[in-house]
């Protein structure tokens, strides 16, 4: 079953599933008052929002700073993992990022994530280094991946 899944930018109505996929994602949670914040005040901030049948299943917040692209979060809900929807959600991340002007694009993960950095390397990104203790409720490492658009 190849569910139909389709995207578009978040809005602020959006904000109390992306927080439900957040909280079910990742140990250090942003808070709703940051995704309202994303949203109402943060001018670089667009989010891309993965759509299925079930309602809401994933979402990408992105910052676009003239022509860097830097993300800043991803998250699928997890009843909706290994169907590929990462990789289509980063996808579409990807062309809204070109769509702005950005000519590479950033984010952080964890070293021990090899599942989102295996992803990450299958889309062209590479590794630009490591931030020391990055994570505050662990101090695990990040590593820092890049890809360029030009290339």
């Amino acid at each position: 079953m190849n569910e139909e899944v389709t995207f578009r930018k978040m809005t602020v109505a959006d904000v109390d599933a992306v927080y439900r996929i957040e909280e079910l994602s990742f140990t250090l949670p942003w808070t709703k008052e940051a995704f309202y914040y994303e949203m109402l005040e943060n001018q670089h901030a667009y989010y891309v929002i993965a759509e299925t049948t079930e309602g809401i299943v994933g979402y990408c917040g992105l910052w676009l700073v003239m022509d860097e692209c830097h993300v800043t979060n991803i998250a699928i809900l997890p009843n909706q993992r290994g169907k590929k929807l990462g990789e289509k959600l980063m996808l579409a991340a990807i062309e809204v990022a070109k769509e702005n002007g950005a000519k590479a694009m950033t984010l952080e993960a964890r070293v021990s994530n090899t599942i989102a950095r295996n992803l990450y390397e299958k889309l062209g990104f590479k590794n630009g280094g490591i931030r020391k203790s990055y994570y505050s409720d662990n101090f695990e490492d990040a590593i820092v991946m890049w890809v360029n658009f030009d290339e």
